[in-house]
């Protein structure tokens, strides 16, 4: 039996599976995410750039292009309760701060290697970022120093604080889970997840649960409480790359080569619906309050050129007559 809510997404997402897109970077996008009000959506972008975009009912309308990377924004996030700041990671071996209301950079902090991860703590006193060498950098949002620095024996892919904000979550190459307790960062746990690389990780908002996906094309869904898992879900045939649960918790969204991005029902993990794709998916985010996720692909521009990449981020869940 389907539960009622499958039945109420699965009629919502009838009329409204619409994707459109919307031009955004001269090259390939690497991150997508939403303020935390649902007001904007940033995007960052191998062009060494990030755009932000107000939301205007059906439409993504681009407001500010922030320049100053001097490599790849290879990920970005915003405050989780100010939804005017939002921070970039580079490969040019900084993070850097950006205000939309002033649309400049606030703070420019320099680390030690390439940038490929960064999260900020839920009670939006910490940046995290980790970098090419394993090396995660913790920096203090209001002075913008680092307060402290792990180096990891291990591939850290990609890092997250629980809700509670008291341990610190890193997926590895080894396919583990390690948990860190905060700010003490001692170890607590590790967790044999998956047979082969740990890729990303998300927690749910309501701190139910957290989901990591892959190498082995499989998300798993584990239970914050018990540090158990509790399903796995696997449709998809190639490494997940991102993850992202809905507003309310109830829908997981998982996006890797396949072309197309699966949606999943968190407590039955039966599909409730499927978001073709014309090439690999490289980030997902639903937005924070509607049944909206906006993402980004590996598209390559029109027939004629067919290096150049498109640079363009998407969003689902239109209506269809929009």
């Amino acid at each position: 039996m389907a539960s009622r809510y499958y039945q109420e997404m699965q009629d919502s997402f009838r009329g409204n599976n619409k994707s459109r897109e919307f031009p955004a970077h001269t090259a390939k996008v690497h991150s997508v995410a939403w303020s935390c009000d649902g007001r904007r959506l940033a995007s960052g972008s191998f062009d060494k750039t990030a755009s932000v975009f107000v939301l205007e009912k059906d439409r993504l309308v681009k407001e500010n292009n922030y320049r100053g990377h001097g490599d790849s924004v290879d990920q970005l996030c915003w405050h989780p309760t100010n939804p005017d700041l939002f921070v970039t990671a580079s490969g040019d071996k900084t993070v850097r701060v950006w205000d939309v209301r002033t649309t400049k950079c606030i703070a420019t902090v320099n680390t030690k290697g390439e940038n490929i991860n960064i999260c900020w703590s839920p009670d939006g006193q910490t940046i995290a970022v980790g970098n090419k060498d394993d090396v995660v950098t913790f920096i203090d949002a209001k002075t913008h120093r680092s307060r402290a620095e792990e180096q990891f024996k291990f591939e850290v892919n990609e890092i997250s604080w629980n809700n509670d904000n008291d341990m610190f979550f890193l997926t590895n190459g080894n396919g583990c889970i390690n948990i860190l307790s905060y700010p003490e960062l001692k170890p607590i746990q590790s967790i044999n997840a998956h047979p082969s690389n740990c890729i990303c990780i998300k927690f749910d908002p309501t701190g139910k649960y957290f989901a990591t996906g892959s190498a082995d094309a499989l998300v798993s869904l584990w239970n914050v409480e018990e540090l158990a898992c509790v399903r796995c879900f696997s449709r998809l045939d190639w490494p997940v790359r991102t993850l992202s649960f809905s507003h309310d918790g109830k829908m997981l969204a998982s996006a890797s080569e396949d072309h197309f991005i699966d949606i999943a029902e968190v407590e039955t993990g039966e599909k409730l619906w499927e978001v073709q794709c014309d090439s690999p998916t490289f980030t997902v985010a639903w937005h924070p309050k509607r049944p909206l996720l906006a993402y980004a692909c590996d598209d390559k521009e029109g027939k004629y050129d067919s290096n150049r990449e498109a640079g363009t981020v998407k969003l689902f869940g239109l209506p269809n007559d929009s």
